[in-house]
């Protein structure tokens, strides 16, 4: 077995985990309150109908995923599977280039959106990939790092919204 130096030299690091929930509220406090997370980021996306949350617990980060509306893809991926384990992020240095060497591979990606500078995306099905489904994604150096002026309560509670891949106050 031989590894693809693309698809291996384009890989920068593992960023996270992700966790479908139904309801963040208790899977914020269990994170937060209980483990001890820290929160990095969060908020609405009104276009896919998810809420996130980024957390920080050990060096490691958890995202936790929530459906805002019944025909949201979390919310079908939530009514098949049911809670838990969503995908795992890599983070690579160049989308585009990592579907190609994916499909050199013999690998179809799919869900690619390489439209903004701050964050860009591609995935590979679990059917392909052993039951978990995989992100490939590259960010810039700013992206999700700034949370002043909103907190946790906020999150929750839907005050933050997602404005062209930037968090801000409703």
């Amino acid at each position: 077995m031989s590894i693809r130096p693309g698809i291996a030299g384009r890989v920068t690091s593992v960023d996270h985990i992700a966790v479908a929930v139904r309801d963040m509220k208790p899977a914020a406090h269990f994170f937060v309150d209980i483990l001890g997370a820290s929160m990095l980021f969060g908020g609405d996306n009104d276009v896919t109908g998810v809420r996130i949350l980024k957390l920080e617990l050990g060096g490691f980060r958890i995202e936790l995923m929530e459906p805002l509306r019944g025909d949201s893809l979390l919310a079908e991926h939530l009514g098949r599977r049911g809670e838990g384990f969503h995908h795992l992020t890599f983070m690579v240095d160049n989308v585009a280039q990592t579907v190609t060497d994916l499909a050199e591979a013999g690998l179809a990606a799919v869900g690619t959106d390489v439209s903004s500078s701050h964050w860009s995306e591609t995935f590979l099905s679990p059917r392909a990939t052993f039951g978990a489904l995989m992100q490939f994604a590259n960010a810039s150096d700013s992206f999700g790092e700034n949370i002043d002026g909103y907190t946790l309560s906020d999150v929750l509670a839907g005050r933050v919204v997602w404005t062209e891949k930037v968090a801000c106050l409703r």
